[in-house]
């Protein structure tokens, strides 16, 4: 069984997750606790940190039982095929949302922009230093083509 990345309707990530869970089908959307401040209130929600997106682990024989769900929209793909994602990076994803692993350990004069840097928390995985701001570094991963912000520790 492989995970995939599904594509939903804007902001009904969790809403997915839990009907495809209620179907059997296992399904994971990371989410990120944050407090959001009204006018007149404040109140800790936990919001997806990819919008629009949940992965799901599906054997090849039931991959259209995801579109039991009306919420759904389609299988994202990479390179002509279905974007598989690795178990390592679930767990690597679950582990940072966890609070249970620092991503960098390091302080910003050391880093440099252009610099190769190597993610321990990601599988020792490659990438660029693309730029510094204030306690946060974007990091251009090659493998992805996406650039991803983290806090420095």
């Amino acid at each position: 069984m492989n995970w995939y990345i599904l594509h939903t309707k804007p902001r009904s990530e969790k809403k997915v997750e839990e009907q495809l869970l209620s179907l059997g089908i296992n399904a994971y959307c990371p989410t990120r606790s944050e407090f959001k401040i009204w006018s007149d209130r404040k109140k800790k929600i936990d919001r997806p940190i990819l919008p629009s997106m949940v992965m799901v682990k599906i054997d090849e024989k039931d991959i259209n039982r995801v579109f039991e769900s009306p919420l759904v929209v389609r299988y994202m793909f990479w390179l002509g095929k279905r974007a598989v994602v690795r178990q390592s990076e679930i767990d690597a994803l679950k582990k940072y949302l966890n609070g249970s692993c620092n991503l960098i350990r390091s302080k910003s004069s050391c880093i440099n922009v252009g610099d190769d840097f190597k993610l321990s928390s990601f599988n020792n995985e490659n990438g660029i230093v693309d730029r510094i701001s204030n306690n946060n570094v974007w990091i251009y991963l090659k493998s992805i083509g996406y650039s991803i912000k983290l806090k420095l520790a």
